[in-house]
């Protein structure tokens, strides 16, 4: 009940924290918000180009929607990642970046976590509501899934926030955290079905004469099935399977239930070792 009320009270801290991360992201910067839109764009153009141009990567035809266009294709799976991404690799250096905060007045840690992760959501809605506009102007009715779209955000803010807490604290005790999600996000991206469609994956391969399940292996990923729904959503225009959104949800409980109990028994010392 005392943790309870700590929360509660902490709500103004919260709000005046993310306030914080969002004036100060684009501080003194000429074009101010509009980075949010470049950045993405920025990344749109380049990969739609290599991708799409130069490797020749067709996109499937959107299943009832009928759209074919590898540029939407690509940013309906982009934004989601790019979310995941950035909410990640942030996470580590929040809790350093506040030793002085944290050394000065006793207030639930996680505040400043969640207030970082939720900054980022602020960008990503922006994104997400650009990229609502022109799918409506490519002719993809999208108004009506927007219920299923904050669904599946709020699914993968629990999913983020339980990272971002997990890493947060660990990088505190261990600085070589930060490095090491770096490295792994890198990774990670090309095996996620982002820039090409999830069909190029094959379903098995033969391995030393054994026959290896290649893509039952490779969906275990639970970023696959985030961004299988958010592309059946938005490009095809249709509910994601039953079995992703189960598969996501459930990963995103867990990462959060761990996260958090990761964070609370480390967080005591936090004021040490900052």
């Amino acid at each position: 009940m005392t943790r309870l009320k700590d929360y509660v009270g902490g709500r103004e801290l919260l709000a005046n924290l993310t306030l914080r991360e969002l004036r100060g992201k684009y501080k003194r910067s000429v074009l101010g918000w509009g980075w949010s839109l470049l950045n993405p764009l920025a990344s749109i153009a380049i990969y739609w180009l290599v991708f799409g141009i130069f490797l020749k990567i067709q996109p499937p035809t959107g299943d009832p929607s009928g759209l074919s266009s590898f540029a939407l294709f690509l940013i309906c799976g982009l934004l989601p990642w790019t979310f995941f991404q950035m909410g990640v690799e942030s996470s580590p250096d929040t809790l350093i970046s506040n030793g002085n905060l944290i050394k000065k007045v006793y207030f639930p840690r996680e505040i400043l976590v969640i207030a970082s992760t939720t900054s980022i959501l602020v960008n990503f809605g922006i994104e997400l509501a650009v990229l609502g506009v022109i799918l409506l102007v490519a002719g993809n009715m999208v108004l009506p899934w927007i219920p299923v779209v904050l669904a599946l955000v709020a699914i993968q803010f629990v999913l983020v926030l339980g990272l971002a807490l997990l890493l947060s604290v660990l990088n505190v005790y261990f600085r070589d955290v930060k490095h090491f999600v770096s490295l792994a996000m890198k990774i990670l991206f090309y095996t996620v079905p982002v820039v090409y469609p999830l069909t190029l994956v094959p379903k098995h391969k033969e391995v030393a004469g054994m026959s290896i399940p290649v893509r039952q292996i490779y969906e275990l990923n639970p970023l696959v099935a985030m961004v299988e729904c958010y592309r059946a959503v938005l490009y095809d225009l249709r509910f994601p399977s039953f079995g992703d959104v189960a598969y996501f949800l459930a990963w995103a409980l867990a990462l959060f239930a761990f996260g958090w109990w990761v964070f609370s028994k480390l967080e005591p010392r936090l004021a040490e070792e900052v």
